[in-house]
């Protein structure tokens, strides 16, 4: 368990900060962009999870909720500690959870019914929430592409994001499915 004492230690002052094994690196470098988009889609996640708290019929949506946001840490701390400063018990991401999104998708995507046409956010409360969440999942993996293009990952952590960037989209139409909320569709030229 993660112990923290004291919050705030003057050291990130003059733009500096330190990695969980301890190297000191630039706040704008491409490792420390990634994880902070890491952070923000967690933060957007929590912001879905206490809607999903007020709905029932998503009970189920709410537990991959809370179980995503602890992944997103684990793959925060993969992205905090250089592969040589690892231990054996840092948290990384695996290709077994990459699975479990594919399933998930799977069986979500089963219930809602193909689609007839692109989705514009919108649905109700819930699936907008879940749509900024993927926006912001995709924006995270595109720095994750980045960060690799200058420092390789490990393999997991980009097909975990791209997947859930596709979950958060079906999650999205779950949500409103369950509801009983219409979805928003494109309808193309419709303005012109």
């Amino acid at each position: 368990m993660v112990r923290i004492t004291k919050v705030y230690t003057r050291k990130g002052d003059g733009g500096m900060t330190s990695l969980a094994g301890g190297a000191r690196i630039h706040k704008t470098a491409p490792r420390i962009e990634a994880y902070g988009e890491v952070d923000e889609l967690n933060s957007w996640l929590g912001m879905a999870a206490e809607a999903l708290r007020r709905e029932a019929p998503l009970a189920t949506l709410l537990e991959r909720v809370l179980r995503v946001q602890n992944e997103l840490f684990d793959l925060g701390a993969q992205l905090a500690v250089l592969p040589r400063d690892r231990r054996p018990d840092t948290p990384t991401i695996t290709p077994g959870q990459v699975k479990r999104l594919e399933s998930e998708i799977d069986e979500m995507n089963a219930a809602v019914g193909p689609l007839r046409s692109f989705v514009l956010p919108g649905g109700g409360e819930i699936a907008v929430r879940l749509h900024l969440a993927r926006t912001v999942c995709r924006r995270a993996e595109r720095a994750l592409l980045r960060l690799d293009a200058v420092e390789p990952l490990d393999g997991t952590e980009v097909p975990y994001l791209n997947r859930l960037s596709d979950w958060l989209f079906v999650a999205s139409r779950h949500a409103g499915s369950k509801l009983g909320i219409a979805e928003v569709l494109w309808r193309p030229g419709s303005t012109a």
